[in-house]
């Protein structure tokens, strides 16, 4: 799973700038067409997110606890969301937040999957 959080980690910093240009220009649209639609505000959230969980997935992909896989959880839970319930007329906004809910699954699973810090073995023989 250390591979998977670097490049997961790597992939969601280099979203973070599609993402945020796109919100942008979505929200300019949504604003000059008065459409009352708030896509471009929740993107900017989305890639604000996808930002702040690739650094945390980067910076945690070593880490042998469970709390560096509950805050991917969270960040990327949040912007997942985020992303699918404000999406509006902002279709990609889905597809980043699929990609957050990517993140999220493979999350639980490492921290499922993880070996325990206390965990011992025993090959005494006696069983």
């Amino acid at each position: 799973m250390k591979v998977w959080k670097l490049v997961s980690g790597i992939l969601s910093i280099i979203l973070f700038a599609i993402v945020s240009f796109q919100s942008c220009a979505a929200g300019v649209v949504n604003t000059i067409e008065d459409n009352g639609e708030v896509s471009g505000s929740a993107g900017f959230f989305v890639a604000i997110f996808l930002l702040a969980g690739g650094i945390t997935s980067i910076a945690v992909r070593k880490s042998t606890g469970k709390g560096g896989n509950i805050a991917l959880i969270i960040l990327f839970g949040l912007g997942a969301l985020i992303g699918f319930t404000m999406h509006g007329s902002f279709a990609d906004l889905s597809i980043w937040a699929g990609w957050c809910l990517i993140n999220v699954i493979l999350a639980v699973i490492a921290m499922i999957t993880g070996k325990k810090k206390n965990e011992t073995v025993s090959n005494d023989g006696n069983e």
